[in-house]
């Protein structure tokens, strides 16, 4: 009986090499943190979640029934790339009800989530080599995105003092003759925080003045607490914004956004769209539409200021725990804190911080390596997207660790 050798050159053949585009991608700590959460859960531990930044309330019961509905009726087949013109207008017209904002619906472009979003925006506007700058700490993705275009990301360390947002300021010093834009998100993953109107005024006519583009990634911004939120689109018509029905329409995993493009990007948007993913899920956008009915968003705004209640207990909490919260987060569900006065030997290592607090305390929290490289060693997230009652046993456990 023979056996088959395989030559040296079908041995390399099979060792496929991968683009050198990855390599500059890094893992998803958040991940690697539920993963450990995960470990723990399925050994009988009560884990209390404060990782994900996952709203734990669902679609209500109105927009389950209008994607069963749909799917029941069939409508399940392509949308235009675009997205339904119904779901377009009806988001036209919630910018007109909750912000004053006249947005033609044609500009309006259905993605298959945020990230969807951003990818096409970064494909429409990052070419190889250009610069894009954003805040440190922000969101891990965003630079991602750009680098899979070959571009560049140039995180500018932001403080407290700028509400860890990218300033004016920033542009003027950190822009070279390679950058190209700016990638700035408000409210904020990590922080919580967003930029005042003045910040993104200023901030959207320095980048404006030097040629470049402005992508502002606004998914939080239906989770503001303590001012009414200020679109970027009510300041100038050539930024593009990126939305979601992720956070305050509680709909993460049915993988649904939208862009604000200018009116002259629509056709290019539209041409990538086509290309890279048809159109966005059709019975998630057909569930959308009842996102707008008058008793969804009466839901949506309970929720809403249940979060509230959460950060309002929480912020104080940690604040006498030691923990560092120089700016009030106004929106999302986040809070990004300072761990360096707090009574622990691990203090001035948040990765091996959250970890010990995971494995004693039984709370997963987040480090802050997944956000930036200006200080991620002395700060940790905290999700308040979990029902009230457990982020107060969260806060009792954290104070028996540090007594």
């Amino acid at each position: 009986m023979s056996t088959i050798q395989t030559s040296p050159d079908t041995q390399a053949a099979r060792a496929l090499q991968v683009a050198q585009r990855v390599h500059a991608i890094e893992p998803f700590r958040v991940m690697e943190m539920v993963k450990a959460a995960g470990e723990l859960k399925r050994a009988g531990h009560d884990v209390i979640s404060m990782s994900v930044g996952e709203p734990d309330f669902t679609a209500p019961d109105i927009v389950a029934q209008a994607a069963m509905e749909a799917i029941r009726g069939g409508v399940t087949q392509y949308t235009e790339s675009l997205g339904l013109r119904e779901l377009r207008e009806a988001i036209s017209g919630h910018y007109a009800a909750v912000q004053g904002l006249d947005i033609d619906p044609r500009r309006i472009v259905i993605t298959a989530g945020a990230s969807a979003g951003l990818l096409l925006a970064c494909a429409a506007l990052v070419a190889e080599g250009d610069e894009v700058l954003m805040p440190d700490p922000c969101y891990p993705c965003n630079r991602h995105f750009v680098s899979s275009f070959g571009g560049t990301p140039v995180l500018v360390p932001s403080s407290h003092e700028d509400r860890y947002q990218l300033s004016a300021a920033h542009i003027h010093e950190r822009w070279t003759g390679r950058t190209r834009g700016v990638l700035v998100a408000s409210p904020s993953n990590p922080t919580g925080t967003s930029m005042t109107p003045q910040q993104l005024r200023e901030m959207l006519d320095a980048t404006r003045a030097r040629g470049g583009f402005a992508i502002v990634d606004e998914i939080y911004q239906g989770l503001s607490y303590d001012h009414k939120p200020v679109s970027a689109l009510s300041l100038s018509e050539d930024v593009i914004t990126v939305n979601s029905f992720s956070k305050y329409f509680n709909m993460t995993g049915w993988r649904l956004g939208w862009l604000v493009v200018p009116d002259s990007l629509v056709p290019t948007f539209e041409k990538l769209a086509q290309n890279l993913f048809i159109c966005a899920p059709t019975v998630a956008q057909h569930a959308a539409l009842a996102c707008f009915h008058p008793e969804a968003l009466a839901t949506f705004e309970q929720r809403r200021l249940e979060f509230q209640r959460r950060r309002d207990y929480l912020v104080p909490a940690l604040r006498e725990l030691g923990f560092g919260v120089p700016v009030m987060p106004d929106g999302a569900f986040y809070v990004y804190a300072d761990i360096s006065a707090v009574n622990h030997p691990l203090r001035g290592d948040s990765a091996a911080f959250a970890l010990e607090v995971l494995h004693r305390a039984h709370v997963a929290i987040v480090p802050g390596d997944d956000f930036g490289v200006a200080a991620p060693g002395r700060h940790v997230r905290f999700s308040y997207a979990t029902k009230y009652e457990r982020i107060e046993e969260a806060v009792a456990r954290l104070r028996k660790l540090f007594a």
